[in-house]
């Protein structure tokens, strides 16, 4: 795929894109795509290039329909049809596109309930195949607040000491939902408790399948290493948590109603804020893209 520089203009016979980053760490604005319109195949591969560049990518003025959203999704590969979600983000008829919506009660009291995407993550990391891309745009927004906040894994993963990497290379980190909580009391309570929350076991330094590169692939949702004891792993996990979010590596967004953000989920982390007014509505719709195969089926130790 053709090259794109940072902060240059990429002459194409139908489009001009003007690639700008918005950090030192990651991420860039791509600027001249019109994603309402089908975009011819040079156009495309301009912003796959930057993509893999810069790992996060943003289009500002983006008022698509979902089904344009989709189609412009469909071109980085396989979505996801999100059917374990729960039915409040689903939309009838439309299985590629998942709600993410906070919006205040009935009587006008603040919504309630644990914030969605509030821990350090990656999209899927749960499940043998993880996602490699998500896209998420913003239909609505508080007055202020609700940014997201990017990391990235790559640096995280040069910052290791030689020491530290060799260490990291043979581990398996294993994947738990957040807001899982497992039963392993008896054989039907544990089969159960693997059913409704299940885990993946992936590398802890993840060869990213486009690039070649490495990247740290350790989050919040890490409970512990394949082989030791969440009581052994936790404080090499504390650790490489902390790495990986120094203050260096990482891109806070400041949403504007429009904006469509889409990352690079094999060497970013994200996490959401709850930084604004719970009496106000903050509506983004998401895709998925699948990846490839990174991990395994997790059903061991929970703790």
């Amino acid at each position: 795929m053709q090259a794109v520089g940072s902060d240059n203009v990429v002459e194409e016979n139908v489009v001009a894109l003007e690639i700008r980053k918005v950090s030192h760490a990651l991420g860039a604005e791509v600027i001249g795509a019109d994603l309402s319109k089908p975009l011819d195949d040079r156009t495309f591969q301009q912003i796959r290039s930057a993509f893999l560049e810069h790992c996060m990518l943003l289009f500002r003025e983006q008022a698509l329909t979902r089904e344009q959203f989709i189609a412009f999704s469909r071109r980085f590969g396989d979505l996801d049809l999100n059917e374990a979600r729960p039915a409040e983000t689903k939309v009838e008829g439309i299985p590629e596109l998942m709600l993410v919506v906070s919006r205040p009660k009935p009587d006008g009291a603040p919504a309630t309930g644990r914030y969605f995407g509030a821990d350090w993550h990656t999209d899927n990391s749960h499940l043998p195949v993880a996602a490699a891309v998500t896209l998420l745009r913003a239909i609505e927004l508080p007055e202020v607040g609700g940014d997201t906040m990017f990391a990235n894994m790559y640096r995280a993963y040069e910052m290791l000491s030689d020491g530290m990497k060799k260490l990291l290379e043979p581990l398996y980190g294993v994947h738990m939902l957040s807001r899982a909580v497992y039963d392993l009391s008896t054989p039907e309570r544990a089969a159960e408790s693997w059913r409704r929350f299940p885990a993946a076991a992936h590398p802890a330094v993840r060869v990213h399948p486009e690039s070649g590169r490495k990247a740290l692939y350790v989050n919040d949702q890490v409970r512990l290493f394949v082989g030791m004891t969440a009581a052994e792993s936790r404080s090499l996990l504390r650790y490489l948590s902390e790495q990986a979010v120094d203050q260096h590596n990482v891109y806070r967004h400041r949403w504007r109603k429009n904006d469509l953000v889409m990352w690079d989920n094999r060497c970013v982390l994200h996490r959401a804020l709850a930084d604004y007014d719970r009496t106000q509505v903050r509506h983004m719709e998401r895709t998925t893209v699948h990846g490839t195969t990174s991990g395994y089926s997790y059903q061991g130790p929970a703790e």
